[in-house]
């Protein structure tokens, strides 16, 4: 009975993300929810892997045991030209409501959510397409510039008065109040596309994992962010930006560490191409081994002399691995 209710769900969401959104109280839930959703927690976003590949934000989904972060990720856009309009939750007649996110040539109304990492709440600043190809606002999304190469900078894109410590996650009473422009009610009226598979998977793994559902996380989900679906999760470039800030890893260091991940990265992109997505048992268990060398030269190289307080990294590096 649970699987099918599972089921109905996610065929729900996608009967109705190909239905051009006609009004804001559009929602993609059977039922109401009458418990609003945590606060989006905060957390770094992973260096894009794959040139070509779109952010979409992490956001908190419903399931048989209530509320649950799925990651956010790296994914490639079902069509060049098409952006990502993120999903929100909505407080409406004594009820929360999901309304699912959807591929389409304009990003539409979101909710008024800042999600971050080019979300702020209205449209994406993040990158846009250039004759086919996207190009990345590296002001305010991260990419690995060893492997995407098509960036560009412009901080203009900030806002300076947007309340950074504002994690509201839904719109309604109580939460944010933004209304659709009627530029969004345009790009809501276009022809979408439903997630990707990909998407939906993702979303799935994350419904079955207990460390993600916040009646055991309580609101700080063990997993926020990966770098691409069934990749690796943020906690190898996690500990790399940590050992930048603290000051244990020199450039030099930084730029090898960066550069062996972006080489593991491209070979999991080039595998999974040849094999429609997905990756053979032998191949899985070689960049498994490669992912537990690259953690084992982090350590090494965020513990040689230059460290500054290898006691406690060291504990924190046996946290990060449980």
């Amino acid at each position: 009975m649970r699987m099918f209710l599972k089921y109905r769900h996610f065929l729900l969401l996608a009967l109705l993300c190909v239905i051009p959104a006609v009004s804001f109280a559009q929602v993609s839930v059977g039922v109401a929810i009458h418990i609003g959703p945590p606060a989006l927690p905060v957390y770094e976003q992973p260096p894009c892997p794959v040139e070509g590949y779109l952010w979409t934000p992490g956001y908190w989904a419903y399931g048989p045991y209530g509320y649950y972060w799925v990651p956010g990720v790296w994914v490639s856009p079902p069509r060049p030209g098409f952006l990502w309009t993120p999903g929100y939750w909505g407080f409406e007649g004594g009820g929360y409501g999901w309304h699912a996110g959807y591929w389409g040539p304009h990003v539409g109304f979101y909710g008024g959510i800042n999600y971050g990492f080019g979300y702020g709440g209205v449209g994406f600043v993040g990158g846009e397409w250039r004759h086919g190809v996207f190009a990345y606002n590296t002001a305010v999304v991260r990419v690995n510039e060893t492997v995407v190469r098509n960036v560009y900078v412009n901080k203009t894109v900030i806002n300076n008065t947007t309340i950074v410590n504002n994690h509201t996650s839904f719109n309604g009473e109580g939460g944010v109040t933004a209304r659709p422009s009627q530029q969004e009610q345009m790009a809501m009226r276009e022809q979408h596309v439903q997630p990707t598979s990909n998407q939906m998977q993702h979303e799935h793994v994350a419904s079955q994992d207990r460390n993600q559902w916040a009646s055991s996380n309580h609101g700080a989900p063990g997993t926020a962010a990966m770098d691409s679906v069934n990749g690796r999760r943020f906690n190898q470039q996690g500990r790399i930006a940590q050992g930048v800030r603290s000051g244990q890893l020199t450039p030099h260091e930084t730029s090898q560490l960066e550069h062996q991940q972006a080489h593991i990265n491209h070979q999991v992109a080039t595998d999974r191409s040849a094999n429609g997505g997905t990756l053979t048992a032998q191949e899985r268990n070689k960049v498994n081994h490669e992912q537990n060398q690259a953690s084992k030269n982090i350590y090494k190289d965020k513990h040689n002399n230059k460290s500054e307080h290898p006691a406690n990294e060291e504990h924190h590096e046996n946290e990060e691995r449980r």
